[in-house]
């Protein structure tokens, strides 16, 4: 139903269309779950649970300074006073704040067993215990001092901070991640050294580009290191629109080892990497054969990192090997950047690393404030006091006699010496023993302290720059706590150049060797080891020879041309290999059953070739256009019924020799040739009853040549033979083969 309902409504309801009503719950939902469960507030990095995580226990009083107390604990005073949900999520939530390598920077100092590396759980909670950090104190300071606000509990018995008063940067610091409906958000840890370089330079110059902060804050830390391969612009990028992902590897060395073999250990993985499934998968892949350069791995790590890599031989070059698992594995990985947050005003949406910085500032700023007047409300209560006190001392008999003798001494006093209730009610809550006169200096002594102290607030409060000075100096201390000069602050992961954007071949994986790729008349094709000098002396089946034979290696890539105009592509470390017979070729690839093979060639990359018909057409081609990726192959020379492909070969030279079966020779220039990647092609020679017999790309400087009988011949002046391209051409100089084949 989608409408409203045309029956009369109950006394007291209001009919509705069952859309609408489904959209107002759902909008209800969807922004519980952004406000209230998944997206961090960007003045403290926290979502709620964190928060009300780290207030219940701060009411605990587990303090960085005192003792441990069991989880359980915390957890029952987390779901019974401030977040009524299942107990294991406030767990899951404790344990990954206290785990070192999924928070760089811990909010909970665990005791006992929180899990590993492994992605082993923490034990169960009646077992461990915990207590905040010294990042977690300073989350939360000034919480005394109205730095601010509070809002009751879901059952309104107690009350809770609605965001931390942060002395700490935390949302960036220690990152975010969560999703929400329709939402997401991603946030990497940083340095907070660096952080704090760059709130300081945002402080000193308030209209900065993005740019000049991502100076100081060159890329995020993980806590888990490894190397952040990502190049700098796409870093500035993602800064600068706040959307984004950065590359991270592993980070590894080479242990020699005798005999000239060697051993690679990884001793860093990349963030959020299950090191147990990671080996899982390199074995798997192991398993599948689809990691040709590996022999092994095993896990020989304690308490650090150390996943050693066996290669398949010593020839085996450790980058190809480390690239070749790069890319298949998570010892490279891309850790997005969505910097989606809730702004002061609980709106979500997306910042820039600039306007993240701001906000932080902002926030800063407000708890200055805040914290300064409450002081300043504190040192005005006092100082009332203390000039109650002083105002005794000065008539301390006259006092003494009023209390002695009235009924009332309070409102004597205040009528006597013209004091407020504060101050005749301290009076008369004073212990006899503070009348002494020293006692009278330490009043006078703190009252002068208070009143500049006073002064300074107000001085303060009154401008703006020094309180911009006051919060560059709270940076500066979170600097010195937490930043690189500590053993926790130390940066951990390291800004490696980007790789090459160019893909390695799978050729680069495969062991280099010697062979000769032979094809026989009835197309069964096999690879010899080794070059063979004479490939006629070759065994074939009965009634079967030699069609063609290619020097090559396994690493190459073998073009097969046929007589249809199709190319087709073949490894050399996947053709049939011993003493046998091999394969059928169209076992290998979809050759056409009335199509034969016209040529093989070893791919060159950067090389053309000159491909032609039988009729005299043809054109040059990029052989990067003429590798195929599947068994079907790549049409790229097209033909007329009846014709057939019958010429390619490298076009390395600038002359075109080009004879017909009339026994013409004509020659030309190689640049009259067009490039294409598809087409009939223009005509080479013009015929008139005839085709084409034979065509050769060769240096005009040196001449042509060919092969007569046993002898080679050549012709240097070949200007009568030297003419446009499509012209008919002369007979041969003497000498030439009348088979008008160039050998």
């Amino acid at each position: 139903m989608t409408g409203t309902t045309t029956e009369a409504a109950p006394a007291g309801e209001i009919p509705q269309a069952l859309t609408k009503v489904l959209g107002e719950r759902y909008l209800a939902y969807a922004m519980s779950t952004i406000v209230s469960r998944s997206l961090p507030d960007v003045r403290d990095g926290l979502k709620p649970v964190h928060r009300r995580l780290l207030y219940a226990m701060r009411q605990l009083k587990l303090d960085p300074e005192g003792g441990f107390k069991k989880c359980a604990r915390v957890v029952g005073d987390v779901i019974g006073k401030y977040h009524p949900h299942g107990d294991v999520a406030v767990y899951d939530t404790l344990v990954r704040l206290a785990q070192d390598f999924a928070v760089r920077y811990p909010l909970v100092e665990g005791q006992g067993n929180f899990g590993n590396i492994d992605g082993d759980n923490a034990a169960a909670m009646r077992y461990t215990e915990a207590k905040l950090t010294a990042v977690a104190a300073a989350l939360m300071e000034g919480l005394d001092e109205d730095a601010a606000d509070f809002r009751p509990t879901y059952d309104g018995t107690e009350e809770e901070p609605v965001v931390m008063p942060a002395a700490f940067p935390n949302l960036l610091a220690n990152g975010a991640a969560g999703i929400a409906v329709g939402m997401a958000t991603s946030i990497p840890p940083h340095n907070v050294g660096e952080i704090c370089a760059a709130l300081t330079h945002l402080i000193a110059e308030p209209d900065c580009a993005v740019e000049a902060l991502i100076a100081h804050m060159p890329g995020p830390d993980f806590p888990t290191g490894g190397v952040l391969v990502e190049t700098r612009e796409a870093v500035a990028e993602a800064y600068r629109t706040g959307r984004g992902a950065f590359r991270l590897r592993a980070r590894w060395g080479v242990e020699k080892l005798s005999h000239g073999l060697y051993q690679i250990v990884v001793t860093e993985i990349p963030y959020q990497v299950q090191k147990s499934r990671l080996i899982e998968k390199v074995a798997e892949l192991l398993n599948d054969k689809k990691l040709p350069l590996l022999a092994d791995i095993r896990d020989e790590s304690a308490e650090d990192v150390r996943v050693v890599l066996e290669p398949r031989n010593r020839t085996v070059e450790p980058d190809m090997l480390m690239e070749q698992l790069f890319r298949q594995t998570d010892l490279e990985v891309r850790v997005p950047l969505n910097m989606n947050v809730l702004d002061k005003d609980a709106v979500p949406r997306v910042m820039n690393l600039k306007e993240v910085l701001r906000a932080f500032l902002d926030h800063r700023m407000e708890v200055l404030e805040r914290r300064s007047r409450h002081r300043l409300d504190k040192i005005d209560k006092r100082l009332e006091v203390l000039e109650g006190y002083l105002i005794a001392y000065l008539n301390l008999d006259e006092v003494i006699r009023i209390i002695r003798e009235s009924d009332e001494p309070k409102p004597a006093l205040i009528a006597a010496f013209g004091l407020t209730e504060n101050q005749a009610e301290a009076i008369l809550n004073m212990r006899l023993r503070s009348l002494r006169r020293l006692e009278e200096i330490e009043i006078r002594k703190e009252h002068d302290q208070l009143t500049a102290e006073r002064g300074e607030l107000l001085a303060l409060l009154a401008d703006e720059g020094k309180r911009w000075a006051a919060i560059a100096g709270q940076v500066a201390e979170i600097a010195r706590q937490f930043g690189g000069a500590t053993a926790l602050g130390r940066r951990r992961t390291e800004l490696g150049a980007a790789p090459s954007a160019v893909v390695v071949p799978i050729e680069a994986f495969i062991e280099r060797e010697p062979i000769t790729v032979v094809l026989s008349e009835k197309g069964w094709i096999r690879a010899l080891r080794g070059h063979a000098d004479n490939p006629e002396d070759m065994k074939f089946k009965e009634g079967d020879g030699l069609k063609l034979a290619l020097k090559a290696e396994t690493t190459d890539k073998i073009l097969v041309f046929a007589s249809d105009g199709r190319f087709y592509t073949l490894g050399g470390d996947k053709l049939p290999r011993g003493r046998g017979h091999g394969e059928p070729l169209r076992l290998m690839v979809d050759l056409a059953n009335e199509a034969e093979v016209t040529a093989l060639l070893v791919h060159k990359p950067g090389r053309k070739l000159l491909v032609a018909s039988n009729v005299g057409r043809g054109f040059l081609v990029e052989e990067s256009e003429v590798l195929a990726q599947t068994r079907a192959g790549k049409m790229v020379l097209n033909l007329d019924a009846g014709e057939r492909a019958a010429f390619c070969l490298p076009a390395e030279g600038d002359g075109v020799a080009v004879i017909g079966e009339n026994r013409k020779l004509l020659v030309f220039k190689t640049e009259e040739v067009p490039v294409m990647s598809r087409g009939r092609g223009v005509i080479l020679q013009k015929y008139r009853e005839c085709g084409m017999a034979d065509i050769k790309v060769f240096t005009l400087a040196e001449g042509l040549s060919w092969r007569s009988g046993e002898r080679d011949r050549s012709e240097k002046d070949l200007t009568p033979w030297l003419g446009k391209r499509a012209s008919a051409g002369r007979l041969p100089p003497l000498g030439f083969p009348r088979s008008n084949r160039f050998g």
